[in-house]
């Protein structure tokens, strides 16, 4: 089965909007929303590389942002067009966006690709293509080696399964994989070979996938302590490495 039709079977099943409508999925949303808005104004072009069903695009557009969206699983689509018949939604893969000009937009958001993609080369090539389109900001998240040993592993009792996908230092090798992790040296690794300078890095959702019950549980004022809390930590080296999902910020 080729990565379109895995990725096709996968996000039929898996509900995206509500993940990110859930408490433990907002942490994620409302963190990713502050760092676009501190590095962008609604006044410029986003462009949504890896779409998915909108979350980030529509909510952007409704803010007044000129956002232009891109996806590769043809159900997300239909489901975009559905959601918004105004929207601008463009089929392509990540790797290859060669029907948009340089220098296009103000910013690329890549908030999934870059952990579908795992080999170094296609991954250079989404940075690449995002970096070639785009004027001032690239915001491309990874997933986390150590976050899915621990979560995947150990948490939830898979580790006699894939043993065997886990090098001796406890790297994730899995070429077969739909999600592909990274550790931070690799990041940087990569950045420097796309030519990219590294603006700000954060954990967008730091340990909230790990609790996700206690934070879906909170009554509303301790839900806005613990927001406070990883707005004010997010950035903090010692915990970006064990955050599921990790931001950087980039520009040319």
């Amino acid at each position: 089965m080729d990565q379109k039709q895995k990725l096709t079977d996968y996000y039929n099943k898996f509900n995206e909007d509500k993940r990110l409508d859930r408490r433990h999925g907002q942490v994620e949303f409302l963190t990713s929303l502050r760092y676009i808005h501190e590095y962008t104004t609604n006044r410029d072009r986003i462009i949504d590389i890896g779409a998915g069903t909108g979350r980030y695009s529509l909510y952007l557009k409704n803010e007044g942002y000129d956002v232009t969206a891109v996806e590769y699983v043809r159900p997300n689509i239909g489901k975009l067009k559905v959601k918004d018949p105004e929207l601008t939604v463009i089929e392509a893969s990540a790797t290859d966006l060669s029907m948009f000009e340089d220098d296009r937009f103000d910013a690329a958001i890549l908030f999934g690709p870059l952990y579908h993609l795992y080999s170094e080369k296609d991954k250079l090539k989404a940075l690449s293509e995002a970096k070639r389109i785009t004027k001032k900001y690239i915001f491309a998240t990874y997933i986390m080696n150590e976050y899915s040993v621990i979560e995947y592993a150990f948490k939830q009792g898979h580790y006699k399964e894939i043993r065997d996908k886990l090098k001796e230092d406890f790297r994730i090798d899995d070429p077969d994989g739909l999600f592909f992790q990274m550790r931070i040296e690799e990041i940087d690794e990569l950045n420097e070979k796309a030519g990219l300078k590294l603006v700000k890095r954060f954990a967008s959702d730091g340990p909230s996938d790990y609790m996700r019950r206690t934070i879906n549980a909170m009554d509303e004022e301790t839900f806005k302590a613990y927001l406070d809390f990883h707005f004010r930590t997010c950035e903090r080296k010692e915990l970006l490495g064990a955050s599921s999902h990790v931001v950087d910020i980039l520009t040319k």
